[in-house]
């Protein structure tokens, strides 16, 4: 089912002194906006926040959700089921992905240059993230994930396969090796795949770690982001 909800809830951080960039991050399914925010600042022990890069946190419309057994729930697209083999719910994935780019070219519009705005997420929220590096726009700054994954087959790789598009957007993925909802070698396999077209991409296997956000990733992610973003 596509979306047909406009995002209306975002949670903000601004910059502490000049805006000069962008962050959008996205939560993962059944979550919103502000409790991610919460969950990272809580892991790191303040709140995430830069001199010159405003941070986003939109939150998805509440949608019919089929792994959900089709109640509503905060999700950015629907999904036949959580695996990487199954097909993508194309119509759904680029609703929401035409919806959110409205966002980013709020920004743009307001002065931030496209390649001053990353976009980066959790789970389902870094699968948005790649959709939108990926195949809706790819002249963004940056893009990076954790425990995320994309389909096998995907239009992310069919765009990139038929256009062979050249200065992509940097990629960092993290996966956490003990990630039961979303194993490992699903992310392994995306960036495998992205890592054909995409020059500066990392992937970095987290031990131990499960299906979450730990300190290690927001503070690699945090020097990722101020190398690509120089205030």
């Amino acid at each position: 089912m596509a979306t047909i909800m406009m995002l209306s809830r975002c949670t903000i951080v601004p910059a502490t002194k000049k805006h000069t960039a962008t962050l959008f991050f996205f939560h993962g399914s059944g979550d919103t906006g502000e409790n991610v925010k919460t969950w990272i600042d809580a892991i790191l022990g303040k709140e995430l926040k830069f001199p010159h890069i405003k941070i986003i946190y939109p939150t998805a419309p509440a949608q019919p959700y089929t792994p959900n057994n089709g109640m509503l729930s905060n999700v950015w697209f629907n999904r036949k089921n959580i695996s990487n083999k199954v097909s993508e719910e194309e119509d759904s994935i680029t609703s929401i992905c035409h919806n959110v780019m409205k966002l980013i070219d709020e920004e743009h519009f307001n002065g931030i240059p496209y390649n001053r705005i990353i976009v980066a997420g959790f789970s389902m929220g870094g699968s948005l993230a790649l959709y939108l590096a990926y195949k809706f726009n790819l002249s963004l700054g940056g893009c990076a994930t954790i425990s995320s994954f994309l389909n096998r087959n995907s239009m992310v790789y069919q765009h990139l396969e038929n256009n062979k598009p050249t200065n992509l957007p940097p990629l960092l993925q993290f996966h956490g090796s003990s990630d039961i909802l979303v194993p490992i070698q699903w992310g392994n396999e995306t960036y495998t795949n992205l890592n054909k077209f995409v020059k500066n991409a990392a992937f970095v296997a987290v031990p131990t770690a499960k299906h979450e956000i730990n300190k290690a990733e927001i503070l690699h992610f945090e020097f990722w982001l101020n190398g690509i973003l120089a205030e």
